[in-house]
């Protein structure tokens, strides 16, 4: 399978083939190699016999696919399951240190840089926090934080570095006010090419993507959100953002703004209308904690390590609880959604206990004529974002669309 390295500037997607079009049999073979990297990927670990019947192909296929993957240290073999009839079953899995990716998470009061294998696992990580986000300070972050994680790594892995992924929100511009940026101080970010500058000094492939889409991605690759072919996500960061998934794929609509759910309007506790970001995002804790003089810096110097600030905790949780049943609701009276996942960049208690409070506060609401989604914990956690960042040079390089493996494998077939 081609490997090549990239200059730094983002590379095209290597092609997928479309299964209704004409080929070459080079093409065929990466879609088939891709294809079998996928389905273990998604299944943890496959054999030989259940990737034939999976995909279609012929065994002689499958084994020639297997044998040149192993050789190239994609794939890895487990210990022979041996059962009652004929040879036993040996499980292929993808080796973790085939290949490495950076991601990157951007966020509004800090930055997060990590380093990941190709089985999704962080190996290292990088936190910088700030006031707000400038793009000198996120450049010099990256760039510097790259070379140091290198350093570390033998020159083997750093050959198997696949690139860099940007999960960072669109308009920053937009939030200044909210996270307390002097007045234009955020105007830098309007014609800012954050791909293209960063990408001018490093010799990685980079790869842009919005934060909240990235998060949905790594929910849907690496966590609760396999489980279910459709589900409407919310990560809860300093502004909530999320994502939806149809057919085990993430829809980003005509202009790639579908799945902007801080923006749904819903109603606070006084009952006036007000977007889901002004309620359920932790910036509204952050102000909340300042009208007490409590000092709300614990909540960016550790997403996993928050501490429990007892009452202006439980308010908020209470009114983000209410104003994500409004937004499950109103989601599922217009798509079916088989699951609601709730996930954010705070500890796994807080996670609970808002998941919790969501499920109780759907049920005070109407629901005649609408059938409510699973209310469901999202599994990735407070590094999901980066998670999705450093997902996309792996998938351009080794994986294919997550909604393939959920269809008719023949009528996508093209051995």
């Amino acid at each position: 399978m081609s490997t090549h390295s990239g200059s730094g500037a983002t590379p095209p997607p290597q092609a997928v083939l479309d299964p209704g079009g004409g080929s070459n049999q080079e093409r065929v073979r990466a879609y088939n190699e891709r294809l079998v990297l996928s389905l273990i990927r998604r299944h943890g670990s496959l054999s030989k016999a259940d990737i034939t019947r999976r995909t279609g192909l012929s065994a002689q296929t499958v084994s020639v696919i297997i044998r040149a993957l192993e050789k190239d240290g994609l794939l890895g073999r487990g210990e022979p399951v041996r059962g009652r009839i004929g040879q036993p079953s040996v499980p292929m899995f993808l080796n973790p240190d085939a290949v490495f990716s950076f991601g990157v998470k951007i966020g509004r009061r800090s930055a997060d840089l990590i380093l990941m294998d190709f089985v999704g696992r962080i190996r290292t990580r990088l936190h910088h926090t700030y006031a707000f986000p400038t793009p000198e300070q996120i450049i010099d972050f990256v760039v510097e934080g790259i070379t140091a994680l290198e350093t570390g790594l033998e020159p083997l892995q750093r050959r198997r570095i696949a690139g860099l992924g940007i999960a960072a929100p669109f308009e920053l511009w937009n939030w200044a006010e909210q996270v307390g940026a002097p007045p234009n101080a955020m105007d830098v970010w309007r014609d800012f090419d954050l791909r293209a500058e960063i990408a001018a000094r490093t010799r990685h492939p980079v790869f842009l993507q919005n934060d909240a889409t990235s998060a949905c991605g790594a929910e849907l690759v690496f966590g609760a959100g396999a489980g279910y072919p459709d589900f409407v996500y919310f990560y809860v960061g300093s502004f909530i953002g999320g994502g939806v998934v149809l057919n085990s794929s993430i829809f980003t609509g005509r202009s790639g703004t579908a799945g902007a759910l801080g923006s749904m309007p819903v109603r606070n506790a006084a009952g006036e209308t007000r977007q889901l970001l002004e309620i359920a995002s932790i910036f509204v804790l952050e102000n909340m904690l300042r009208k007490r003089n409590v000092d709300p810096q614990p909540l960016w110097y550790s997403a996993d390590d928050w501490i429990d600030f007892g009452e202006p905790t439980e308010l908020w949780i209470q009114d983000s609880a209410k104003a994500l049943a409004q937004a499950i609701v109103a989601s599922a009276s217009v798509i079916d959604f088989s699951a609601a996942i709730i996930d954010g960049g705070f500890p796994a208690w807080i996670r609970a206990r808002l998941t919790d409070a969501t499920r109780h506060e759907v049920g005070k609401l109407d629901l005649q004529g609408v059938l409510i989604p699973d209310i469901v914990e999202g599994s990735v956690g407070a590094q999901a974002r980066a998670i999705g960042g450093a997902s996309l040079p792996i998938f351009s390089r080794y994986l294919i669309d997550q909604s393939v493996l959920f269809k008719d494998i023949d009528s996508a077939q093209v051995a």
